[in-house]
C-alpha cells in the first residue's frame, strides 16, 4: 500500500497546530542592565567570572543584561566595596580582604593561613558549618548583599629566586594579599601592594621578586610564568576563600525569577571553576615547561604551619565575630584531621 505525498503533508498540517509552539510576543520593555568588576584580570576572568555573567545573559530572554568589568576597569580593586555600596557598581566578584570589607569578616576572605587544604574545603564552610550566615548577616549590616562563596586555587609561591628552605623566604618582595601578606611578613617577606595588571611587569623591573597570589594554573594563564622561574609546592592555603556581592538595592528591585536564574550562573560557574583549577593544577605541575618545581622540606614548613595557629589566636582576639569564625576553623581542621586522607593532603 503507497501514501500519496500529497496525502503526508495534509497529514502533517493537520498535526502541526498540536506540536509548534505558540509564537513569541516581542518584548517591549527595556532589560534591566547590571554592571559587574571583578578581582581578576581579563585572562583569568574568561575562567573564574565570565562564565557567570554569559549564563545569565544567555538565559535571561531578553529581561536582563550583565556587562563584565575586569581589575580595576571602573575603579581600583581596592575601592571595590564602597563602589558596590553607593551604586557605581551593581554586582562584584571578589574576595572581602581585596576589595577592603569594612566588616569583621574580611580578612578570612582570600588566602586566611592554613584555613583550607583543598578547594571544596570553602561550600563545606559556608554550608555544612555556618560561614554563608555569618557573611550573609556581616553584609546586611553594612548594605550589601552577599551571594554566595566559594572556593579556588591554593596561595602558592612563583618567584624569580629559588626557595628550598625557610631562609630563602626572608627579604622577598611579593605581590600577595593583604592578611596573607601580614603572615608572610612574620618570615620575612615583604608584601608589595600594586595595581593586578601591573604584577607582571614589576617582576621584569625587579619591583618584585614573584607572586604568593595563586597556585600554577593562574601562573600560566595570566602570564606570570613566562617572567618567573620557579614554582614552590608548599602553600600556606589550600583554597582562595571569594565571593558574589550585589548592591542591596539593586538586588531587591530584581524580580524573583531572576534572582534564582543569577543564583544559578553562580553555582553553575562554581562547578565549572572546580574543575578548571583541579585538574590544571595537577597537569601544570606534571607537564607545565615554564616553571621549575621546588619544595621546602615537610618538617622545616610545618614552623610555617605552626605559625598559623599562633595567627589565629591573635585574630580570634580581635572580636566576637573574629572568634566564631576562628572556632568554625578550628572545629574543621579537627574533623579532617581525623578523618585523615585524602582530607589531610
Amino acid at each position: 500500500m503507497t501514501i500519496s505525498r500529497r496525502k503526508l503533508l495534509g497529514a502533517a498540517a493537520m498535526a502541526a497546530p498540536a506540536t509548534l509552539a505558540a509564537p513569541r510576543i516581542g518584548r517591549t520593555q527595556e532589560p534591566i542592565k547590571w554592571r559587574m568588576q571583578t578581582y581578576a584580570g581579563a585572562a583569568l576572568g574568561e575562567h573564574v567570572t565570565k562564565p557567570i555573567v554569559d549564563f545569565i545573559n544567555e538565559a535571561a530572554d531578553g529581561e536582563m543584561e550583565v556587562e563584565l568589568y575586569f581589575a580595576d576597569q571602573i575603579v581600583p580593586t581596592g575601592e571595590l566595596f564602597q563602589a558596590l555600596q553607593r551604586g557605581t557598581i551593581d554586582m562584584v566578584h571578589s574576595d572581602d580582604d581585596s576589595m577592603a570589607s569594612p566588616t569583621p569578616v574580611r580578612q578570612f576572605g582570600g588566602y586566611f593561613p592554613f584555613a583550607t587544604k583543598h578547594i571544596l574545603d570553602v561550600p563545606v564552610l559556608f554550608n555544612q558549618y555556618g560561614l554563608a550566615d555569618i557573611w550573609k548577616a556581616e553584609y546586611e549590616k553594612v548594605g550589601v548583599t552577599w551571594l554566595s562563596s566559594a572556593g579556588q586555587d591554593p596561595c602558592n609561591f612563583n618567584t624569580k629566586k629559588e626557595i628550598t628552605t625557610l631562609g630563602d623566604l626572608d627579604g622577598l618582595k611579593l605581590y600577595t594579599f593583604p592578611t596573607a601578606g601580614r603572615f608572610l611578613a612574620k618570615f620575612g617577606v615583604v608584601p608589595v601592594n600594586i595595581p593586578y595588571e601591573d604584577a607582571e611587569v614589576a617582576v621584569q623591573t625587579g619591583e618584585l621578586d614573584g607572586m604568593s597570589w595563586s597556585g600554577i594554573t593562574e601562573d600560566y594563564t595570566v602570564g606570570w610564568a613566562n617572567v618567573t622561574d620557579y614554582f614552590l609546592t608548599n602553600n600556606i592555603s589550600g583554597a582562595w576563600i571569594g565571593s558574589i556581592f550585589a548592591n542591596q538595592g539593586r538586588w531587591a528591585d530584581l524580580p524573583d525569577h531572576l534572582k534564582q536564574l543569577v543564583m544559578a550562573a553562580i553555582k553553575a560557574a562554581d562547578t565549572y571553576r572546580n574543575q578548571w583549577y583541579w585538574g590544571g593544577e595537577a597537569k601544570l605541575r606534571a607537564t607545565g615547561d615554564k616553571l621549575e618545581l621546588r619544595s621546602v622540606p615537610p618538617e622545616e614548613w610545618a614552623e610555617v604551619e605552626n605559625a598559623a595557629k599562633e595567627f589565629w589566636k591573635e585574630i580570634a582576639q580581635e572580636g566576637e565575630i573574629e572568634s566564631k569564625i576562628v572556632g568554625i576553623f578550628e572545629e574543621y581542621n579537627g574533623v579532617i584531621n581525623q578523618a585523615g586522607p585524602p582530607y589531610t593532603f
